[in-house]
């Protein structure tokens, strides 16, 4: 185990893997995206809701898992109207006024669902 989590491309696989689940779980008629520029600012994964748009990054880590000042700008880039990072832990919480932390669980049950 400690020879998997201490690969260089764990963080990557893990992104990688919290992606497509989000991916599967949307609904039909919302678009997804990812961004980034040649400034730095990147976020992992736009979620587009008609009116809403949700940035998501993903972080491994439990003890910090602060997004960067890339991801910040990118919000604002794109007016993102939620941002939230996404953790292996099982608490969610605020990091500050803007952005909250979360496991992939808490992101699936708050997705919103076609309206029909």
């Amino acid at each position: 185990m400690e020879a998997l989590l201490g690969h260089p491309v764990v963080g990557w696989s893990w992104e990688g893997m919290l992606i497509e689940n989000i991916l599967t779980a949307l609904p039909p008629s919302a678009q997804a995206s990812f961004y980034r520029t040649s400034a730095g600012a990147e976020i992992d994964l736009v979620m587009d809701f008609g009116g809403a748009r949700w940035a998501v990054e993903v972080k491994r880590s439990l003890a910090n898992p602060a997004p960067s000042k890339g991801f910040h700008n990118g919000c604002e880039d794109i007016e993102a109207t939620r941002r939230i990072v996404l953790y292996p832990g099982t608490e969610k919480f605020r990091i500050s006024e803007t952005t909250e932390v979360m496991p992939l669980q808490a992101l699936l049950a708050e997705l919103p669902s076609e309206q029909g």
